[in-house]
């Protein structure tokens, strides 16, 4: 199970609509206890791809947004990104560039303007790679 605010989720949604018609990324942090991963701190990046169909985080941006979950005693959890034009399901680029099996990957559909949706998964496995959803629930 994964938990994220629903302030969150709508910091997301507002950074994947202002970087359409390309994606948008950032990197998730928490705490995990018993199986459960609390997102304390979601990350907004800059999609150094400048692409509808796959992204790649700015380094240095990603650096940055580790040293801060490391100063506030948070784990890295995963990645999110949107997808602008398909389901909220990891694609095969997804899965193909998916090296941490132990990583939450949470997308962001914004396939049906008006109705963003929101899914984690877990890819792991050899090819094809599998991708397990993740019960996610979205706080007050």
């Amino acid at each position: 199970m994964i938990k994220l605010k629903k302030a969150d989720l709508e910091k997301m949604i507002a950074h994947a609509k202002g970087c359409l018609p390309n994606e948008a990324c950032g990197l998730i942090a928490g705490t995990e206890n018993n199986g459960v991963r609390e997102i304390k701190a979601v990350y907004l990046l800059t999609n150094t791809d400048q692409s509808n169909e796959h992204f790649s985080l700015d380094p240095k941006e990603q650096l940055a947004a580790v040293k801060d979950m490391r100063s506030k005693g948070l784990t890295p959890l995963g990645n999110w990104h949107s997808h602008p034009e398909s389901p909220s399901r990891p694609s095969d680029e997804d899965k193909r560039l998916a090296f941490d099996g132990r990583a939450s990957y949470m997308i962001l559909s914004l396939m049906e303007r008006g109705k963003p949706v929101l899914n984690s998964f877990r890819i792991t496995g050899k090819d094809p790679k599998i991708s397990e959803k993740e019960q996610l629930v979205i706080e007050e």
